[in-house]
This record gives C-alpha cells, sequence and structure tokens, in this order.
C-alpha cells in the first residue's frame, strides 16, 4: 500500500520508517526543510536505538522517502496517519489539538480520494469526530473515512514495540475504513498478534486509560517507597513480592524520582480535563498528578538532607538527566525539577548523561556537562544516579568514593545495593524505599 505520514516526530518517524519496513511505500511528510534534508542523508533527529539502520535500509530500498510536499505524498495513497505533537495547553491542561486540526484541514486541500485518514496522535475523545468535520468542511467533494490508531510505544524500545506489539487499537466506522486498516497492519494479523478493532470513542479512550493507569502504578510504589522508610521495609523486595501476582504484575513497580517523559504527563492532565469537562471527575488520576510533583520534591529534600541541610557550595555529580535510559527525551524528566532546585541552592553541578546534552542544554543552564563518570566525582561531595543507563550499573564504586570529597550517594533508582556502596567507602547512602 501507498501511505503518507504527517510529522516527523517520535511517534511518526518510527511508524513511517515501521511500515516500510512491513513492505508499504511510505512517504514522510513535515514542514521543517532542515529536517526533511537530515533524513534524506540518512540522519535521524531523535535517538532511538536501531531506528537509523531501519531508516537506511528502507531508503535504500525504495520503500521510504520524506517531503515537505503534502500533495505529493497523497497522490495515490491509500491512507494518510496524522503524527503531530498534541502537548498540554497552557493554562487549562487540555491537549493543543490546533497541530491535529491544521493538518486534516492541509489533507482535505491536497487529497484527491478516496483515502482513509487516521488519527495516530494522542487525541481526547471525540477528536476524529472533529477531524471529519473539518475535513468534510474544507473539501465537501473528498471520499474519505476516518480512523483512530493510538501508539503505544515505549521510548528507547519503540521499534520492538511496533513490531511485536502486545495490542494493536484500530478504530473506525466504515467497512472500508476496517479493510484498509488490516492490510495495512496485515504483517502483524499474519503473525497472531492481537487487533483490537473497536469504534473511535473506545480506541480513543483506551490510550488515555492505558497511560493513566501505568503512571498510576508508578505513583503508587513511590508512596509506598516513602513508606518504607519510615517502617524501615524495602521496597525492591515489596515491589518483587508484589509483582508476582499475576493480577498486579512486576511492570512499572520500581520505585524512582517520579515519571516523566512525552506522554505520562500530559496524557493524564489531559485525561484529568476530560473528566472534568463531561462532570464525571477521575479523582485517582487527578491525585496522581499531584503526587507525583510531590515525589520529585521528595527527591530534593533527600539531596539536601544528604547535603547537610545546604546546597550552597556543594558539587554535585549527576548521572543521568533524560527522563528515562536510551532515549535524548526531557520532556517533564525529574532532573528538571531537581537540578534547578540545587543550583538554586548555591551547589556547582556536574552532568554525565549519554545523550541528554542535545535537549538538556538549553533546559538545565549554569550545570557543567561531562563525559566521563568519574571525573565528574572528581572532589565532590554528592553523586546521584538519577537516570539508570547501562553505563552507570557496573561504575567501580571504590574509585567513584576515593575522587569524591566525600563520598555520598543518593541512589534515586536503586541501582547499586546499600551495602556495597557502603563497603566501597561511601560514608552515606540514600535509595528510595530503602534504609540510609
Amino acid at each position: 500500500m501507498k501511505i503518507a505520514i504527517i510529522g516527523t516526530g517520535y511517534v511518526g518517524l518510527v511508524t513511517g520508517v515501521c511500515f516500510s519496513d512491513f513492505g508499504h511505500e511510505m512517504v514522510c511528510v513535515d514542514k521543517i526543510p532542515s529536517k526533511i534534508e537530515m533524513l534524506r542523508r540518512g540522519e535521524v533527529p531523535i535517538f532511538e536505538p536501531g531506528l537509523d539502520r531501519l531508516l537506511e535500509r528502507n531508503v535504500r530500498a525504495g520503500r521510504l522517502s520524506f517531503t515537505e510536499d503534502l500533495a505529493q505524498a497523497l497522490e495515490g495513497a491509500d491512507a494518510v496517519f496524522i503524527a503531530v505533537g498534541t502537548p498540554t495547553r497552557r493554562g487549562d491542561g487540555h491537549a493543543d489539538l490546533s497541530f491535529v486540526m491544521a493538518a486534516a484541514e492541509e489533507i482535505a486541500r491536497a487529497a484527491r480520494g478516496p483515502i482513509v485518514i487516521v488519527t495516530k496522535s494522542t487525541v481526547p475523545v471525540g477528536t476524529n469526530r472533529r477531524v471529519r468535520e473539518v475535513v468534510a468542511a474544507a473539501n465537501p467533494d473528498l471520499d474519505f473515512d476516518v480512523a483512530s490508531n493510538p501508539e503505544f510505544l515505549r521510548e528507547g524500545a519503540a521499534i520492538d514495540d511496533f513490531m511485536k506489539p502486545d495490542r494493536v487499537v484500530v478504530g473506525v466506522e466504515t467497512e472500508r475504513a476496517a479493510r484498509v486498516m488490516q492490510e495495512i497492519y496485515r504483517p502483524l494479523y499474519l503473525r497472531d498478534f492481537p487487533i483490537v478493532m473497536t469504534d473511535l470513542e473506545s480506541a480513543e479512550m483506551i490510550k488515555y486509560a492505558a497511560n493513566a493507569f501505568l503512571a498510576a502504578k508508578i505513583t503508587f510504589i513511590n508512596e509506598i517507597a516513602a513508606l518504607c522508610e519510615k517502617v524501615g521495609a524495602d521496597v525492591k523486595q515489596v515491589s518483587k513480592g508484589m509483582g508476582l501476582d499475576g493480577r498486579i504484575g512486576k511492570t512499572f513497580l520500581h520505585a524512582g524520582p517520579g515519571y516523566g517523559g512525552s506522554c505520562f504527563p500530559k496524557d493524564t492532565q489531559a485525561l484529568a480535563r476530560i473528566g472534568q469537562d463531561h462532570a464525571s471527575p477521575i479523582q485517582l488520576v487527578e491525585t496522581v498528578i499531584k503526587v507525583n510533583e510531590e515525589v520529585k520534591r521528595r527527591m530534593v529534600d533527600k539531596l539536601l538532607d544528604l547535603c547537610d541541610g545546604s546546597f550552597n557550595r556543594k558539587t554535585v555529580a549527576v548521572l543521568g538527566v533524560t527522563f528515562k535510559p536510551n532515549t535524548d527525551d526531557m520532556r517533564d524528566a525529574p532532573s528538571l525539577t531537581i537540578v534547578p532546585a540545587m543550583i538554586g541552592g548555591g551547589a556547582m553541578v556536574r552532568i554525565v548523561d549519554p545523550q541528554g546534552r542535545r535537549e538538556g542544554e538549553s533546559m538545565l543552564p549554569g550545570v557543567e556537562w561531562m563525559t566521563d563518570p568519574y571525573a565528574a566525582a572528581d572532589g565532590a561531595d554528592l553523586v546521584v544516579v538519577l537516570t539508570e543507563w547501562n553505563e552507570f550499573r557496573a561504575l567501580d564504586l571504590r574509585e567513584l568514593a576515593g575522587r569524591m570529597a566525600c563520598p555520598r550517594m543518593a541512589d534515586l533508582r536503586n541501582v547499586y545495593s546499600p551495602g556495597d556502596v557502603r563497603a566501597a567507602g561511601f560514608v552515606a547512602y540514600e535509595g528510595v524505599g530503602r534504609r540510609g
């Protein structure tokens, strides 16, 4: 099939590259000329393991191309995917749908039909019906269908998630849209991956409900971790014991400095607003949002205690600032709360992150960026493990401690054993939900 996709951000680019690997003819469209030129050169503007190689392979095979010309991309296309951003709207927490609606209007003016218009972006319930109205108003003669196809990609594992999904969710209203979507995902259907066909509203709601539930699991274990610290329990043992219950599951039960990233913060806020707007408030989600912010601030208090109550004139080495490993994404990362608090208190902060500098340099002014964790620890008063990159999982703790002015560690991802840290010469250790 020939498919166009509007938007070459994280979701759009991964989707376009993976569909081309299915054998479809993919044309990725973006309005930013520099991004299109970069992609034509085989350069990927985001960090996602394996994406550069997959892109190169499909460009070379002639299945994948990039353009600024939407009309050209839509010539002969069976479907067009909208994969533009839906950031949180300032002031009210709603998802900003201006990019989605602008894309829908542009499709209406450029398409010749028949065509299926698929919303890949995360959008509130009712958005696909609005897309239908916008397209029909802009081009009453266009023969088109709409479909909802929310994404469930984990940054750092997106290609595997796309090729081996837990499920593919497709919302449709017509037989033609269902037929086209089934053909697009035929390679997955043939390998028995679940394809869940629903109505438009249910597909839209599945995405928000799934992300809100996962955010709630993270927040729950972080609340339990705070209690563990008070009563002397170890949250790693608690989460393991919980996770072995098949009804609960072990994923997303790792205590830490709070969730961040491109999805959970904005999707929980949007879902909370949807509930409020329909006089059906989702109080659990509202509490999750509130508690997650409190968790980040609680991490600042941990670091402050380790620095004897003051960051002033302290040197702190921070290992990892992206919201999770294997990504360069800094959106709503806990580091954006924690690092500025230390700098504001007078600390000199050194940061080591394998991929975080490209985005983080403008978001975390006043820090020193370094490439070697041991060099960052030279003369430091505190080392903070903030993102659990593999590079930070097997450090020589004795060397690290030996380089520090005062060997103290805040292990906010519970990477290391407290006993091992103390045996290596650290005089103070704080994890999350563990004895200090």
